[in-house]
Formats: C-alpha cells, structure tokens, sequence
C-alpha cells in the first residue's frame, strides 16, 4: 500500500478498517484475507502514533482503554429490560399462541395465525448498548432490569459491536439490546492457555462472558473471545418506524450491528415448535452455548396492544430445552442452614459435569422430599439443572444401591448454632429458631441487607461478609456502621485501600429509600413488590411496624400469612432493637407524603407513561403517579384512564387519540 501522509487519509483508511470488520463479524463475508488486515492495521497504529491530534473515537485501534476502571457506577435504563416468561412442553406452547389470539380477539383485532420472529435463546450476559448521533458512548448490563452496571469501556473491546454505525439511517439516540456470549471454540482456547499459565480455567462459556465483562481492566478484558448478537431496541429517539420486529433486525444489521443468523419468521404454535425442534438438532453443532429458543410476536402493533404482565411482555417467550441430565455418586449429605433459618438437605457429589457445568453439590430440598426419593449416602442418583440452573437429584438408581445402605435422618439441633430445630405446622422445612444468634442465618441475613436490592452496599462481598462474621465484628446489620478502617483492613485480602473503599460504600448506603430499607430487614415472604406496597400505603416506617393484621391485608397484595409474617417480625424485641441502631447509624430517606384517598386526584385511575421525560426520569415519573393514586400500567386500552406523553409518544399515543383517553404532558404531572 502507498504511504498516507493526510489527515483525510487517515480518516479513510479508517472507514476501510471498520468495512472490512463489518464485512467479516457481521456478513461473515470477509472480503480481504487476515494478512492485508493486519498491514491496514499496522499502518493504522503508526499513524496514530506520528499525528495523536487526528485519533478518533471510532478507530479500530482505540478499542481498549489504558487505565482500569476504580469500580463499576450504575446506570438507570431509559426503558427497563425485561425478563421472559417460560414454555416446556408443546402444550405450554399452544396455550400460549392461543392466549394470544384471544386477547387480540377482545381488542377487536381478528386473526388466526399469529407470525412470530423466531431466534435462539443465546446463554451469555444481556447489554444494552447506547449509540449518540452513530457514535457507541455507554453500555450496561441488565442488572435487575431497571438498573444495571456500566461496562462501555469494556464493550468496546468487543471486535464485533462497532464503535460507529454505518450510514446515515440512525436517529440520534439508539439503545442497542443484545447478548454477549463467548463463543466455544474461543472458551476452550482460552481455558487451554489458562491451565498453560496457571491462570483461572472458566467452568462454561457462559461463567467466561459474564466474568470477562465484569473486569475492571478493559486490558484483560480485551485478552478474551468475546461476541455480541443483537436482538431488540430500547429507547429509539426519534422513533424509526418499523411495522414488525424482524424489520427492526434487519435495519439493525445494516447499521453494522450482528444479528444471529438463525433468526426466522414463523407461522403460528405449529411453525414455533418446528422451528424450536430444527434449533434442538442444531444445538452441539452451534458455536455458542443456547438453552432454548425465543419467540416474540412480529407484528410491533400487536406487541403494543399485547403489552405486559409484571415484569414480562405477553407477546414473546422463551421455549426452554430439557434440562441435561448425568448420573454420579452421593458422597454424602449434610443440610445447609438459609437466612430465615430452613434447613435445607444438600447431596455432595462426585464431581460430574451437567450441562457444560461441574456439578458437586445438589439440593435435596427438606424432610419430605428426602424421605419421597430415598436418597441415602452411596446411592448413584440422575441429576439435572433444572432450568439450567439449579442442580438438583431426579431418582436414585436403585439397582446401583450398595448393600447395608442407611436412610438419611434430619438433625433435630442446628449445624452451626446447636439450637433445637422445629416444624412450623403446614410447613415441610425445618427451621433453626435462633435468628442472627445463629451465625449461618447472621451472614446470610448480611448479604440479603448489603444486597443490590436492599442496601446495595458496593464492595461488600460473600465471603467478605463471612469474614466479619467469622472475626467477631459483626452481630447485626448495624455493626457494619460501626466498622473501622483497621479493622477491616485486618481480614485477610484486605488492604488499608480495599477496606476504605468498602467504609465509602458503606457510607453511601446511609441514603436510601423506605421500600429498600423494608427489603433489606429480610422480613419473610416480603419481596421488592411488597416493600413497595407497604411504603407507598403507610408512608412512614414506624407505621408500617405498628399495623395491624387487619390493616395489613387490606393492602393490594398482602395476604393474610404475609400480613402474618410482618406482624411476628416487628413483634420481635431484637429487631427492633437492629432497627433503632440501624437509624441511629444515620439511615435515612426521603420522606414520602402520604394523602387520603379521597384528597388522591389519580386514586383508583389506570396511567400509561409513554415517550420520553425532559425533567423526570422514568421511574421517578411513575414513583410520582403512585404517590397521586394511579395505577400505572404498560399498555393503551378501553381501561386506560389517562395517558402521560413525552417526546416521540408513538403508537401509545395514537392509540389513546383513537379511544378518546385523557392525554396530559409532563408538565401537568410536575404541577400535581
């Protein structure tokens, strides 16, 4: 090649970069063999090295960053990344379509066969990535689909995603949904040079992805085979109208963004599991790890009068595999001790690898289960992932039983704290009654309170959180306020650093909110959705601890063992004496003003928020009408009271004007 001496030049030579790239991770059509990419590359670097005032954002060579990053900051998703409902079975999957079908029915849409874009259900760690006038600037994890981690530095390691889109078909802001997986072949060369180097091996590719991501060092991060396929959008602004989604797909590929080429439109239940049978046949041959397929309805105008139930769309699902099943040896059996106290059976195994993973424990569940499958120490048992997750033992295979094998009894004391173990009536576990005095129950009450959910604690770890326990430095959740830095800089792995950083994050959990302040106490049966509840009703923490029964079951979702399990909890002296403590550590957080329901200009009213805020971020927006009483939902319908429009409302919008709902603007939301 000719020397470049131009700033033009340079600029070109980058262009060229990026469309042999395109070509190659994209099309798979590369158009020029690795040798003459190499001398394009080489000449690259040079330049940048002679004239650093022409580097650009989007060179090929300034993919990886120099400096590692102090720790991962939370990003809030313009739109929340949802999670899928589950199908198994063919008959799972017809009710399904035929749920479908009825609801379109209802809203007077007729039709019979549904399409529906068809894709592999790819086992890695979903991103959402941000483009700003074409230009890659963030990227998160879904973290709990509201809030997750950003990871931008380290995405742009990635050869396949492009640090620019291609063309000029791209509006000014485009959140780009996909999954990060480590491809096989890649996952074994990197295990292979790992033992070589005496470095940690990865258990399964997806263990490599989700690990590789979350280094601190984009260097490293940029040592490993990394891939992205994209599968769906999330704030588009303005909206590029698409009438289907695999119209959204293919105008995702032309902007350079790789999209899984397995990916089909199918007709109807029928075409769904002969598309779900061919991905079986297809799956060991397949480069990367699946466990199942996904189907989502194509039609984006049916997509957004199916809308949502919680957390998931109505209109897409994942068809999961069977699990994988092996056989192993029982080596023995001893019961884990939870944070509420259930004792819990678990079989140690002979190591056995289930689904690409090295199975050696699996959960027996409690007395009656154990007794139901007669599992005894020797025993050859079938075990699975269920879900591909969590491994649990099938059946025993008796015919392998050894002679003079014992039945397995349950303990009548606590492993860890020897207290006296008891069956609550109508209950199958068994539970240790000591609370924190228990220390297994103290830790994982620990992790449960410094958990992303409840206090979100940056850098306090499990085993960082079994440390304290174990050194004696803490006996309660309130202990961690009175931490000093020489005491944690004395555990093991800690340095003076390491231990001021985690008193920082510790620090920053003193601003919180009431609902995150209920989950983090660990109160049984009361989850996000209910410590929301509870806060948004009664306002203030004293009267939440002081309801009655009576008054709790009143409350939308609380039901009467909840209501039960929250009066028993603040009935307890010794937590209230961790709460006060808690408060008196400097836990504090906005007031929430609570109004009659009658004086609730919203109360009782269906709201949909749509398009984008100017002022108030999204969730804040629906905080806001929760305080006025309204019910926000994620879809237009005849119910819809009122509709809530930012910037590039879209087909919301145009629904609400077509069923004459009361539309406002932010503004009107702000005045309330």
């Amino acid at each position: 090649m000719s020397e470049i001496n131009t700033r033009s030049e340079y600029e070109q030579l980058i262009q060229q970069l990026n469309e042999h790239a395109y070509h190659y991770y994209v099309l798979d059509e590369p158009i020029i063999a690795d040798q003459e990419y190499d001398v394009l590359y080489k000449e690259l670097l040079r330049l940048e090295a002679a004239h650093p005032e022409w580097v650009t954002e989007d060179s090929p060579a300034q993919r990886v960053a120099d400096q590692p990053l102090d720790r991962f900051h939370p990003v809030e998703h313009a739109l929340p990344m949802l999670s899928l409902g589950n199908v198994f079975s063919k008959d799972e999957l017809s009710d399904f379509n035929q749920r479908i079908v009825k609801f379109l029915e209802k809203a007077q849409v007729g039709i019979s066969d549904i399409s529906y874009c068809a894709e592999p259900k790819l086992d890695g760690l979903a991103v959402s990535i941000r483009y700003q006038d074409g230009k890659l600037v963030q990227a998160a994890t879904r973290g709990d689909g509201n809030t997750g981690e950003e990871i931008t530095a380290n995405i742009k390691t990635i050869q396949s995603i492009p640090l620019s889109l291609r063309g000029d078909d791209f509006p000014e802001i485009l959140e780009v949904r996909g999954e990060v997986v480590m491809p096989r072949d890649g996952f074994q060369r990197y295990n292979q040079w790992a033992l070589e180097n005496n470095e940690k091996v990865f258990a399964n590719p997806r263990n490599g992805a989700a690990g590789s991501l979350r280094q601190l060092d984009p260097r490293k991060t940029a040592q490993r085979p990394l891939a992205f396929y994209a599968y769906s959008v999330g704030l588009v602004q303005p909206a590029h109208h698409h009438q289907r989604h695999s119209d959204v797909l293919a105008w995702l590929k032309s902007l350079g963004l790789p999209v899984n080429d397995l990916t089909s439109v199918v007709q109807g239940s029928i075409g769904c599991l002969d598309y779900y049978q061919k991905i079986a046949g297809l799956r060991d041959g397949l480069n990367f790890d699946i466990d199942g397929v996904v189907y989502k309805v194509d039609d984006l105008a049916q997509q957004e009068i199916l809308g949502f139930v919680t957390k998931a769309p109505r209109w897409a699902t994942a068809h999961k595999f069977p699990a994988e099943e092996a056989t192993t040896l029982v080596e023995n059996i001893d019961v884990q001790v939870g944070r509420t106290g259930s004792i819990t059976p678990v079989a140690r195994l002979k190591p056995v690898s289930v689904g690409g993973v090295t199975v050696t424990n699996a959960t027996l569940h409690n007395e009656d289960e154990i007794r139901r499958k007669d599992v005894r120490v020797g025993d050859t048992v079938f075990v699975r992932r269920a879900g591909d997750v969590i491994p649990e033992v099938v059946k025993v295979v008796l015919a392998k039983r050894p002679d003079h094998s014992i039945p397995f009894t349950m303990p009548i004391t606590c492993p860890v704290c020897q207290s006296e173990l008891h069956k609550i009536e109508g209950e199958a576990v068994l539970r240790c009654p000591a609370g924190l005095t228990c220390d297994a129950q103290l830790k994982e009450g620990i992790k449960h309170f410094a958990s992303r959910k409840g206090m979100d604690i940056e850098g306090l770890g499990d085993k960082l959180v079994e440390q304290l326990v174990d050194a004696g430095l803490v006996h309660s959740p309130a202990d961690l306020y009175c931490l000093t830095e020489s005491q944690v800089a004395g555990l093991e792995r800690m340095a003076q650093k390491s231990a001021q950083n985690l008193l920082d994050g510790i620090e920053r959990s003193k601003q919180t909110t009431l609902p995150r302040f209920i989950y983090s106490l660990g109160i049984r049966e009361v989850g996000e959705a209910t410590a929301m509840t509870l806060a948004n009703h009664l306002y203030k923490l004293a009267t939440i601890m002081t309801a009655s029964h009576e008054e709790l079951i009143l409350l939308p979702d609380v039901g009467d063992v909840v209501a039960s399990r929250i009066v028993q909890y603040f009935a307890n002296k010794g937590n209230i004496e961790v709460i006060e403590a808690l408060l008196q550590a400097g836990i504090r957080w906005p007031e929430i003003i609570g109004k009659s329901e009658e004086k609730l200009p919203l109360a009782g009213k269906i709201v949909v928020l749509t398009g984008t805020l100017s002022t108030l971020k999204r969730t804040e927006a629906k905080q806001k009408l929760l305080d006025l009483g309204a019910k926000v939902t994620g879809s237009v319908s005849a119910k819809t009271d009122l509709l809530v429009a930012g910037e590039n409302a879209g087909s919301k919008l145009a629904k609400a004007e077509q069923l004459q709902v009361q539309i406002v603007d932010e503004q009107w939301l702000l005045d309330q």
